[in-house]
């Protein structure tokens, strides 16, 4: 694409220039009236005619005036060069597991529940990815796309700040439902590389599809998923926010590991919130692939000084009208 240090975006209204000579020829033509009187000459000769040097500078003036705000209707811009920028060219999926087992606390010195680390360390990794699309799946007993890959972080953001345990039947857990769900978001990606991140700490329910299904749609379309385990992959105690202490099942480690080695991926445990952020930071280090693109080229319309030359011409043209005209 073609750059230009300087551009009109609107450039068709600089045909409105061509009927400024028309205009003023017509302008002439009226005011050339003639009149038949003996002293006619003499008032010439004197230079007693309404001819002043004030009166030519207030028309060029109020010319000019005309001349610079059909410049502005053609919107003058000043634009950057076009330059070569590295960028990731990375689109994301994060599916997130919102069942009932999320809102355990895995640990009595920490008041958050898995539900709140995995919107926290997702909100922070999400604002790292400057130049990635990212979308948005949550699944319990549904699994429903909350969000499709899009660059407005600050929209993305606001859609995991705002999801809440219970949105969606909560008593199931639809994991190989919601990979598939992900994949739809995926499938017609053009980006250099295509991720899906599962963060789950619970086996599929009944009624779930059969996990290689989504395994294979998932490699059909090339997308790599990164599995993430929250909690442990040995069975142990932990604190409920109604019940106190319960018996954890533990995460099913086996299923998230094939999941992640059939496609590409890796399969996390995250036993705490520190481990969670060190999950992400990890997939943010492996998830890096550079590419160069054209940098957006910025426009900065320049009507502002324009205008305000018109207006200081406007104004110089009124004093002179109105009061050099009174001093001759």
């Amino acid at each position: 694409m073609n750059t230009y240090f300087f551009r009109f975006a609107s450039p068709y209204f600089l045909l409105l220039l061509l009927l400024v000579p028309l205009i003023m020829w017509l302008r002439t033509k009226k005011r050339a009236t003639y009149y038949l009187y003996p002293c006619t000459q003499l008032l010439v000769t004197e230079g007693m005619t309404n001819g002043h040097l004030y009166k030519k500078i207030v028309n060029a003036l109020r010319l000019l005036s005309i001349i610079l705000l059909i410049i502005i209707a053609a919107r003058p811009q000043r634009v950057d060069e076009q330059s070569k920028v590295e960028v990731q060219g990375i689109d994301i999926m994060l599916v997130l597991d919102v069942s009932g087992s999320m809102s355990y606390q895995d640990y009595t010195d920490d008041a958050r529940s898995r539900f709140d680390v995995a919107k926290e360390e997702a909100c922070r990794f999400i604002s790292k990815r400057l130049n990635d699309a990212l979308g948005l799946v949550i699944f319990a007993n549904a699994a429903v796309s909350r969000c499709p890959l899009t660059m407005d972080k600050k929209m993305l953001l606001d859609f995991v700040k705002s999801i809440q345990l219970g949105e969606i039947d909560h008593t199931g857990t639809l994991l190989a439902t919601s990979m598939v769900t992900a994949v739809n978001r995926l499938k017609n990606s053009k980006a250099a590389s295509k991720v899906m991140i599962v963060l789950t700490d619970g086996e599929p329910s009944e009624g779930d599809i059969e996990p290689t299904c989504a395994i294979e749609i998932a490699k059909k379309f090339g997308i790599k998923i990164y599995a993430i385990g929250i909690g442990s992959d040995q069975p142990r105690m932990a604190y409920h926010p109604l019940y106190g202490v319960i018996n954890l099942p533990a995460v099913n480690k086996k299923l998230l590991d094939t999941i992640a080695d059939h496609t590409g991926g890796r399969c996390f445990i995250a036993r705490n919130a520190q481990d969670m952020r060190e999950v992400y930071d990890t997939i943010d280090q492996l998830e890096k692939t550079k590419q160069e693109m054209p940098l957006f080229t910025q426009q900065y319309d320049l009507y502002v000084p324009i205008a305000l030359l018109i207006l200081c011409m406007l104004m110089l043209e009124l004093f002179v009208a109105t009061c050099f005209w009174l001093c001759l």
